[in-house]
């Protein structure tokens, strides 16, 4: 088992008696029925269907609270915190950064629980292991607790990549992308049986209707990538890429004798391939 602290994440705290219909009518998926067992990946958009914020929401065991508490990338928590208290209107809600006492620590390939911080699975893919909110400076007691070894950032990166699960602000641009084009149907992050939330109608059209523009998908070699793939020139966004070719949007794991990449692949491209379990 493994496990690695992750510089990027940040922890958003939304607190108070309205906490969940406050984000179950935002977000992506149902916020409702989420429970200490069963955090939620969602997302909140732009009118225009397109993903501003997205991340993990996990519950509190309820002994500690009824406060829900989000994983997301930490440079954009401040962002998050703002846009919440935006649409906060008379919800009966607090909503606290604690990126700077809170990180988040991935384990994987294993199972266990540790009292060092608040433990949750990774509800995009179960291959993704674990999660844990904690302070920093608990991550290897908490991985030793685990019976995990602490590893650098860049071993989860190369674990999430050949899983082929995106990450915002790396593989797709946030403000720029919807949610089919980031996997989120396909990593539990939208639902559709839910009710209203910002941005539905569209992400609701492209559903019925089959139509995402591109996909990431990932893209494994025998050995190592191809130089001209590795040239910057090559990498594009994924709202660039529609003539049918894959076009790389940063490479990350070379392992042995292999590489893993995620690929922006448009719909002519991403209609033959089916996302990897």
């Amino acid at each position: 088992m493994q496990a690695a602290l992750l510089p990027d994440r940040g922890v958003v705290k939304v607190d108070g008696a309205d906490a969940r219909r406050f984000l179950n009518g935002l977000l992506t998926s149902d916020i409702e029925a989420l429970t200490p067992e069963t955090p939620r990946f969602a997302a909140l958009l732009t009118p225009q269907g397109k993903i501003l914020f997205d991340g993990i929401v996990a519950a509190l065991p309820p002994a500690d609270g009824t406060a829900l508490l989000i994983d997301c990338p930490r440079a954009l928590a401040p962002d998050l915190v703002r846009r919440l208290n935006f649409y906060k209107l008379r919800a009966k809600v607090v909503v606290e950064d604690l990126s700077e006492t809170l990180g988040v620590l991935a384990v994987w390939d294993g199972s266990g629980t540790t009292e060092y911080g608040l433990v949750y699975p990774d509800p995009r893919l179960p291959a993704l292991g674990l999660r844990v909110m904690l302070p920093p400076d608990l991550a290897d007691a908490a991985a030793r607790d685990l019976g995990a070894t602490l590893v650098e950032p860049e071993g989860y990166e190369a674990h999430r990549i050949a899983l082929g699960v995106p990450r915002g602000g790396v593989d797709f641009a946030y403000g720029d992308a919807f949610p089919h084009e980031a996997d989120m149907d396909q990593l539990n992050g939208v639902d559709f049986d839910k009710g209203c939330y910002v941005g539905q109608e569209v992400v609701s059209r492209i559903e019925h209707r089959a139509r995402a523009r591109s996909r990431i998908v990932p893209v494994a070699y025998d050995e190592f990538a191809p130089a001209q793939a590795c040239r910057p020139a090559a990498c594009r966004s994924a709202s660039s890429s529609r003539s049918g070719r894959a076009s790389p949007f940063r490479a990350r794991s070379r392992r042995r004798n292999e590489s893993a990449w995620l690929f922006a692949a448009s719909r002519a491209v991403s209609h033959n391939l089916q996302h990897t379990p």
